[in-house]
């Protein structure tokens, strides 16, 4: 994959093995939720002057039937350990077939009927969003075991070559999703000022209204928010309505 986008390893970097370069830093986390999440944000601390970051979780997934080397899209992850439930948006059409995907702690004995299975989609997911938007956060999954082939069998020389025989079709994604990152990749969102000035906001609550105040405009063509009556005690409660309004909104695509 570095070969393939003519990324360079960066050696001044210890935490992470990262290889970037002028558009793109992929970082390899290792397994588990919680190298996932530490990998996510240790990444976006790098980049924090990227104003709408696109970040995608290339990697590997069990599945009952599926055969090997199959991408999918996700559009739902499960939580097992939480019990949570996440919904990545997609605001175009895929050109590969979408799955939900459960996220567990440990390998499990049996294979889910209807999932795909991973051990990191849950903490990549929750944790990017914390720093942009769920239109540029994508779940990319390459099925590495099934019953017939079980997580057992995986080789690090396997996973490289499922992964390869996907590259153009992975760089086509995030040409679709770059491109929909620059099109709210404007100067500050309409009423960001004069909210932050009417209630207390943090410096990562300031990032999320940003965030979600341009999501707004993306989906529904920059169509106006009528704030003056909603019941607003402090930034929290301007960004759960802003979820509640975007996530209750029909995508104009």
């Amino acid at each position: 994959m570095a070969e393939y986008f003519n990324l360079k390893k960066d050696i001044t970097i210890q935490p992470f093995s990262v290889y970037v370069n002028q558009d793109i830093c992929l970082t390899v986390t290792g397994l588990g939720k919680s190298a996932m999440a530490a990998g996510v944000a240790y990444t976006q601390a790098l980049f924090t002057s990227v104003q709408h970051p696109v970040m995608v979780n290339i990697g590997i997934a069990g599945h009952k039937d599926h055969p090997l080397g199959g991408l999918f899209l996700i559009n739902k992850i499960i939580d097992i350990d939480s019990q949570r439930n996440y919904y990545p948006s997609l605001t175009f059409t895929p050109p590969c077939p979408t799955s939900s995907i459960q996220t567990v702690s440990k390998s499990l004995p049996v294979y889910d009927q209807s999932n795909l299975c991973d051990m990191e989609a849950s903490a990549f997911y929750e944790t990017a969003v914390r720093f942009t938007s769920s239109e540029l956060t994508l779940c990319l999954k390459i099925i590495s075991d099934n019953q017939l082939s079980p997580v057992g069998n995986i080789q690090p020389k396997q996973v490289a070559g499922l992964i390869k025989a996907h590259l153009a079709l992975i760089e086509s994604l995030l040409t679709q999703v770059v491109a929909t990152a620059a099109s709210i990749t404007v100067s500050e969102p309409k009423l960001f000022e004069s909210l932050i000035q009417r209630y207390h906001f943090t410096v990562n609550e300031r990032m999320q209204l940003k965030n979600q105040l341009s999501r707004w405009d993306s989906i529904t063509d920059y169509q106006s928010l009528e704030f003056d009556n909603a019941p607003f005690n402090c930034g929290k409660d301007v960004l759960r309505w802003l979820d509640l309004k975007i996530n209750n909104t029909d995508f104009y695509l």
